[in-house]
């Protein structure tokens, strides 16, 4: 299988890149020709040349050349069209991943400027702004402010958007790393052979490895896969970022010592997030800690242990400190070889300790026998100053050089991952909460119809029972299970926090959280484990965290948490937690309520309002981004999402949910991950010393207008979506959805209720179902109507918008997002979806609003930006995504063919099941459809 990759003489940047995927796709058709024989391969080159010739030409002879071949293929050979055209996607993202580090290198090693969006470019930035060009001092100052009270934190979510299996992702990687040798080290002619011939082995290993899981995964699964990515990427590239930023910092600010503290963090919410997912509760958790200890434990010990074969270091030779003397003399090797080797002994006298450490957490981690009878250490402090012991002995002694590498970055990674390896946060819906706390009260006679109550009662009653001592538990009472669930799992959070230390459980977040009682409802919840305390002096040891989604909460955020702080009692649980709190926004329901623009413009809003509510009351704020990988769920490019925050809101705090196929593409391997890594923090940064909102001009005047177009769009929106009789029926029917609930990509249920009702749909099989079907509606429908309507309103409005464009980094965003997702939908391969519809009149109607809409944002995105094409100022994506096209259109047309048949066996009269071989089929075109778009949930 060749490439369509489009050449150009210039064209010199991306040349290596398309060598690549050709070198893949003919060793893929080699592998092809092999295994399934030359019918199949040369049925999949026709079919790629058809579709390579109707993409660039968009003959109709061509799509029906292709339907002819594909219609009716039997089931086995279309199994391995799938698959091939699957594959050579995957293919594809491997060898665009290798490019960019590939690029990276090469920016390294020139002398050209500074990346933009890297950490030196924004230190670099940050030296030539006026308050800080002529008082380099007054820039160092700035900066360690910002670090000591800084937050970042990238947190993995379980959300089932990842439809690649485990052993797929690690014949891919091990691919892009054999591109990656190939690149950076001149190969002979039989190193070369021998490259290619471990190419040719990955390839045919993918090829008879199972494409999709054969049942659903479990939670621990899930628990399992995020930790992966912790023993591939964060435990040894986190370091690596803070050594770098302190390395930068000392070459740009000499005269300043540069220590930082640990602000930037990995977080996760695998293992404790409740939120429609029945299959969490105590003993979930408890297993989270359990496994992610282990990981951390054994990165340690292995750590250690390399430390000791690098540091062989005699004392007749090199003086050492009386603190590693004392380490030394107490550790349990006394072996005559190493007598003189003070830091050897002392490093396996800290591996003994560590192991002991272990073993005491009831936890079996991968480690060297110890036989030694030693105490364990009593907290991770203690461990990371054994280690600073060491550290300090070298660097007073002159070999500090010794300390710079492996040392310095196993210390830091034991302040950054403790013995919890990372912070899981708690989440639950609140109307669990709600039921809970109602049966709580009423059976302990406290009050018999709390649901009854109108807000300011149940904050009244909630108070009363917070600002008391007493516990409304009682263990000799009966409770439901929910209720009980509940409660073992904030019991649960109060041990394990003992246990592994406070920061392993943070965090409590409220989903759909709508009012102050909401908050309080999870404080007495936590006052039952003792995690919150009442009295005189109220304490509370987990941050709550409001989660507002709808349109409506996100309205009323700001009120709520004015309502909030300007209760007492409240008030003083914050400022036991430091006068800081955090606030949680809902980017994929907000966009399921509301639609693309009325999301972001009232996500944009509500932080505003936020900002200036938390400073009246003295309260630091840190943003919590509920962002998912597609547009529709508030994904897009991060950096600029960061950049595009309203001046001031940012201020070194930010969390920032990472879920799915965006782990994957982020994280999976080393170099990738420390690069997503440093740009989150160069971003970060970027948007708190810059105000790049008001750089050319104040945009609160562009205010008026985005509230007129949110509330067209708004409007075009919801009378699609929520008023035209039959959609529901109509995207049932139009996409994949109900084949998509039977994937086994997650643990938790695709909705939170059977009724199939759009406002019963979870946000991720919603989005990921317009995807799949090529239209993907939640990321631009509306837009178009509305920029219309406000023209009419407004006939001069065109050179305003076209200014907001320019100007203002929160409207660009909005439409270089919407310019990616209409460059990827196709409404030719759309309508053949809509052909699945039964009812003609409604597919008709339905199909043709969409489209209409469509052409209507299109041209209205065109003529605000001034290109000719969509996708014009993102060459790089275009070329990509254009390449790409003769692979997905295939598998398009497959998929509506496997779902026909699918569909028409489900209705079948005899009451047969489905053949399975056909639901499979179906699923590996998700498979290979989502490696297309890349970000589809």
């Amino acid at each position: 299988m060749d490439s369509t990759a489009r050449t150009s003489p210039t064209d010199t940047l991306d040349h290596p890149l398309r060598e690549d995927i050709r070198l893949l796709g003919r060793l893929l058709g080699d592998t092809l020709r092999e295994q399934e024989g030359d019918l199949v391969f040369e049925l999949v080159e026709s079919v790629r040349r058809a579709a390579v010739r109707f993409a660039r030409e968009g003959n109709a002879d061509d799509r029906a050349a292709l339907s002819e071949m594909l219609d009716d293929l039997p089931e086995k050979t279309m199994l391995s069209v799938v698959r091939a055209f699957t594959y050579f996607l995957q293919l594809a993202n491997i060898a665009e991943d290798a490019h960019q580090l590939r690029q990276t290198r090469e920016q390294e090693l020139s002398e050209r400027p500074a990346e933009q969006g890297g950490l030196e470019h924004v230190l670099r930035m940050m030296q030539t702004q006026p308050r800080f060009a002529e008082n380099t001092a007054h820039a160092a100052e700035a900066l360690q402010e910002l670090f000591n009270t800084a937050h970042i934190s990238p947190v993995l979510t379980a959300h089932p958007t990842e439809v690649q299996r485990q052993s797929t992702q690690r014949a891919l990687q091990a691919i892009g790393k054999l591109l990656e040798q190939r690149d950076r080290v001149q190969q002979t002619p039989t190193e070369m052979r021998e490259s290619d011939e471990q190419l040719v082995q990955h390839l045919l290993t993918l090829w008879h490895t199972r494409m999709v899981r054969p049942e659903r995964l479990h939670v621990t699964d899930e628990i399992k896969n995020g930790i992966r990515y912790f023993e591939q990427t964060f435990l040894t590239e986190l370091p690596r970022v803070y050594t770098q930023t302190e390395d930068v910092l000392n070459q740009l600010f000499p005269d300043a010592e540069w220590h930082l503290p640990s602000f930037f963090r990995i977080g996760s919410w695998i293992g404790g997030d409740r939120d429609g997912n029945p299959n969490v509760n105590a003993s979930v958790l408890r297993e989270t800690l359990r496994l992610q200890s282990t990981a951390a434990f054994t990165f340690y010990l292995q750590e250690v242990h390399l430390l000791g074969q690098e540091l062989p270091l005699s004392e007749d030779l090199l003086p050492v400190s009386d603190q590693l003397m004392a380490l030394s003399d107490v550790s349990p090797d006394q072996q005559p070889q190493r007598i003189d080797e003070p830091y050897r002994r002392a490093l396996i006298g800290i591996y003994a300790r560590l192991s002991a450490t272990a073993r005491s957490f009831d936890l079996s981690p991968v480690a060297r026998a110890s036989a030694a009878t030693v105490e364990p250490y009593a907290n991770v402090a203690a461990f990371s100053a054994d280690l600073t012991t060491i550290r300090d002995s070298l660097t007073s002694n002159h070999v500090g050089r010794l300390a710079a590498g492996r040392l310095r970055r196993l210390i830091r990674a034991v302040d950054v991952f403790g013995f919890h390896l990372a912070p899981v946060d708690l989440r639950q819906n609140a109307d669990v909460h709600e039921r809970v706390v109602a049966e709580l009260l009423r059976r302990a006679g406290v009050h018999a119809q709390y649901t009854s109550l109108s807000e300011d009662e149940r904050i009244a009653l909630l108070h009363g029972e917070l600002t008391g001592t007493r516990p409304l538990y009682a263990s000799y009472l009966q409770y439901s299970d929910e209720t009980r669930g509940e409660l073992e799992i904030v019991f649960a959070a109060a041990e394990l926090r003992a246990r592994f230390g406070a920061d392993a459980l943070p965090h409590y977040i409220i989903s759909k959280c709508d009012g102050v009682s909401d908050l309080l409802e999870v404080a007495l919840l936590l006052k039952e484990a003792a995690l919150m305390r009442g009295g005189e002096a109220p304490s509370l040891s987990m941050q709550i965290i409001p989660l507002f989604e709808t349109i409506q909460d996100l309205r009323q955020a700001a009120a709520t948490m004015r309502a909030a702080f300007t209760l007492p009692l409240y008030r003083a649980l914050v400022t036991s937690l430091g006068n800081e709190h955090e606030v949680m926004l809902g980017y994929s329901d907000s966009n399921k309520d509301g639609g693309f623009l009325t999301s972001g413009w009232e996500l944009y809003k509500a932080e505003l309002a936020l900002m200036h509510v938390f400073q009246e009351h003295g309260v630091r704020m840190r943003l919590f981004h509920g962002r998912g990988g597609s547009v529709g769920r508030g994904g897009g490019p991060s950096y600029q999402a960061v950049l595009a925050q309203p001046a001031g809101v940012v201020r070194g705090q930010i969390r920032v949910t990472e879920q799915g196929e965006v782990i994957t593409s982020k994280y999976s391997t080393p170099a990738v991950g420390r690069r997503n890594l440093e740009r989150l923090l160069a971003a970060t940064m970027e948007a708190t010393f810059s105000d790049a909102e008001n750089a050319d001009q104040p945009t609160a005047a562009f205010h008026p207008v985005m509230d007129r177009l949110s509330a067209l769009a708004f409007d075009a929106y919801r009378q699609l979506v929520y008023e035209t009789p039959g959609f529901t029926q109509y995207f049932h029917e139009s996409t994949p959805l109900s084949e998509i609930a039977t994937l086994n990509i997650g643990s938790r249920p695709s909705s939170r209720a059977t009724s199939g009702r759009i406002e019963d749909l979870r946000a991720i099989p919603w989005v990921f179902s317009w995807a799949q079907c090529r239209v993907l509606l939640p990321g631009w429908y509306g837009f178009g109507s509305a920029v219309n309507a406000w023209l009419d309103e407004t006939p001069s409005g065109m050179d305003t918008l076209q200014r907001m464009a320019r100007t203002w980094p929160f409207f660009r965003m909005l439409l270089s997002n919407m310019d990616m997702v209409l460059g990827k939908s196709d409404m030719a391969v759309a309508s053949r979806y809509a052909e699945l519809v039964s009812d003609v009149g409604l597919r008709k109607q339905i199909f043709g609003t969409i489209e209409a809409e469509w052409r209507r944002t299109r041209d209205a995105l065109l003529a605000i930006t001034g290109q000719t094409y969509l996708l014009a100022d993102n060459p790089t994506l275009e070329r990509s995504f254009a390449n790409r096209v003769p692979y997905m259109d295939p598998l398009n047309h497959l998929q509506i063919a496997l779902l026909r048949r699918h569909r028409a066996q489900a209705q079948s009269p005899d009451g047969r099941e489905p053949e399975n071989r056909v639901e499979r089929g179906i699923h590996l075109t998700i498979n290979g459809i989502s490696a297309g778009l890349r970000n589809s949930g």
